[in-house]
């Protein structure tokens, strides 16, 4: 039992793939954050200008 637990560690065959679902994990993270950034930038730009135009009239 202790030889297959120690084989078992020393394993490393499925370890790119995890790696580079971890990857991709953090891309989408950051592809999110930037979305939701960018989303409120362009929400105060739209509040900006109706509030300028309803003062403007």
């Amino acid at each position: 039992m202790k030889q297959f637990l120690l084989e078992l560690f020393a394993n490393e065959s499925g370890q790119d793939l995890v790696e580079y679902g971890m990857i991709l994990a953090l891309f989408a993270m950051s592809v999110i954050v930037s979305a939701r950034t960018v989303a409120n930038g362009i929400a105060a730009i739209f509040t900006n200008v109706g509030t300028t135009l309803s003062s403007a009239s």
